[in-house]
């Protein structure tokens, strides 16, 4: 018989907002993580379910303030909004924590501190802690064990990273791709806007930040600089997912087989949170799994790369999981499927 894998012992700072709510269910049924505290200033004291209804007759937890012991967990999960998680970083410095940091926002995923005024409209308080902190797309990037401090991606960077990751590694430097996207209505949060409330999506598509999303520079890097890349993001009638399509002209020579077997290479079956598909996928089948899944359709040298994934899950609290799993050393979807490890 295979000895116990340890436990971790995790809490999850401000996890009152969507991406907190699934990032509580997935480590309440972690067979390696005993969850023992989650932060919110709004809902100190009242029980999860509170804020994740979905979660009432499945936990005794309740929610805590911010003056938690922080040196007496293992793992530290930041699911703050951008530019309140470099804080909360500082803040568990100050405090001698010692132990491992996934941070879901976008406050470490860059080396560049200029980036943060551009594209997140602050200044990064502890530009230092820049370079301590591992970008973790776990099928490209994945973080060694024993990392400590891990940048999770964003949602789109997510999927047109994957979706673009195999041919960054095959095609010239330099190769166009064209992609639109659609996000899901939770991609905003859960504080609703003029421009994200739900009335506002039901039955529209609105395209935003045209060829200049905050993602597109993250993307960009994860690719290595390889592709020059044209997104154009939009608003979909929808709560959860993002589904969209690459369009990659090919060279000469490079059949659409060839392409099949880049991917394959890329991620082969079984060992990580992609799954591919003969024809393009479908949104549905990607939406409450931990899966980016990819399919490829090809015309007269025009390649089409399409990918679904869970905004919620894949492009934030599964990804964060799997990291988690890879800093263990444990299999990358450990407690995410059935027979994960």
């Amino acid at each position: 018989m295979n000895p116990p894998q340890p436990f971790v012992r995790a809490a999850i700072l401000h996890g009152a907002g969507y991406g907190g709510g699934e990032l509580v269910r997935l480590l309440l049924a972690h067979p390696g993580v005993e969850l023992a505290a989650v932060t919110s200033r709004t809902f100190a004291g009242q029980h999860v379910s509170v804020a994740h209804p979905t979660l009432l007759g499945q936990t005794d937890l309740h929610f805590s303030d911010d003056e938690i012991d922080v040196t007496r967990f293992d793992v530290v999960f930041i699911a703050a909004e951008h530019g309140q998680s470099a804080k909360a970083v500082q803040r568990l410095d100050a405090a001698g924590y010692a132990g491992t940091i996934v941070d879901l926002s976008a406050d470490f995923r860059f080396q560049d501190a200029t980036i943060y005024p551009q594209k997140f409209k602050f200044d990064h308080p502890i530009p230092e802690r820049l370079p301590d902190f591992h970008y973790g797309l776990a099928e490209v990037t994945p973080p060694p064990v024993g990392t400590r401090c891990i940048a999770n991606p964003g949602c789109f960077a997510s999927g047109i990273a994957l979706a673009l990751w195999p041919l960054a590694q095959h095609l010239p430097d330099g190769f166009d791709a064209y992609v639109t996207a659609l996000t899901g209505a939770s991609g905003s949060g859960a504080r609703p806007s003029a421009t994200t409330h739900f009335p506002t999506r039901d039955g529209n598509v609105r395209a935003y930040k045209i060829l200049d999303h905050q993602h597109q520079p993250e993307i960009e890097a994860a690719l290595g600089h390889r592709a020059h890349l044209q997104f154009v993001p939009a608003s979909g009638p929808w709560t959860r997912g993002i589904w969209g399509t690459a369009h990659v002209p090919l060279p000469d020579g490079v059949s659409l087989d060839t392409v099949r077997g880049w991917y394959a290479a890329a991620y082969p079956a079984g060992t990580g949170a992609v799954r591919l598909w003969d024809t393009l996928p479908e949104l549905r089948a990607s939406v409450g799994t931990p899966f980016c899944d990819l399919g490829l359709a090809e015309k007269d040298g025009h390649l089409v790369v399409g990918f679904g994934l869970d905004n919620l899950l894949k492009g934030a609290a599964s990804q964060a999981v799997q990291n988690l799993n890879l800093t263990q050393g444990w299999p990358s979807l450990r407690g995410l499927v059935v027979g994960g490890g």
